[in-house]
């Protein structure tokens, strides 16, 4: 009885061994699958898309850019306003009277700084709300513009180094579309 005693002891902590090995080997592999969901979202953030199941979280830095960013003014025109149509017009030029909208430049404004490598749909609309909507205003940015700019960029900080967006918004500013393919690839859309 007395050797018996030992042995079911060393069983038992072979066992409780054992479990804790398989454990710990299902833990790492949950990990890691859990790091690489994160990373699928962040990514998929970034370009302004949601993974499936995925929830959009906002940062205290994101609300903190919402609340910093400037007012939008509306547009000041030039031109002199109409006068009135006359009592018996038709729909029809009544409705070619009517200016286009004021979203559909800044729709195009928009999309075209999507045309820089690393600048997606979700980045252009943080920019525009920062004042930035087109090309030629990051070419012009210049050191300490850009550095005040990417420090207001929250998640996205670092991104306009890293991507060299004023390189890439210079090359298409002046339009030297064969530069900018040599450096940074074909140009989409």
């Amino acid at each position: 009885m007395t050797i018996t005693t030992p042995l079911i002891l060393i069983a038992l902590l072979a066992i409780v061994v054992i479990f804790g090995i398989v454990w710990g080997m299902k833990l790492r592999r949950d990990r890691g699958t859990a790091a690489r969901m994160v990373a699928a979202s962040r990514d998929a953030a970034e370009q302004g898309a949601s993974p499936a199941g995925a929830v959009p979280a906002r940062s205290v830095t994101d609300e903190a850019l919402a609340d910093e960013s400037p007012a939008a003014e509306p547009p000041i025109a030039n031109e002199p306003i109409a006068a009135a149509a006359p009592l018996d017009a038709t729909p029809a030029s009544i409705a070619a009277d009517v200016p286009a909208s004021p979203a559909a430049p800044a729709a195009e404004a928009s999309a075209d700084l999507t045309r820089l490598k690393g600048l997606g749909p979700r980045l252009a609309a943080t920019l525009a709300e920062l004042g930035y909507s087109r090309i030629d205003q990051i070419a012009a940015l210049g050191p300490d513009e850009a550095a005040a700019l990417d420090a207001r960029l929250g998640t996205f900080k670092g991104r306009m180094a890293r991507d060299r967006w004023i390189e890439q918004a210079k090359l298409l500013s002046a339009g030297d579309t064969a530069a900018y393919e040599a450096a940074f690839g074909k140009l989409g859309g």
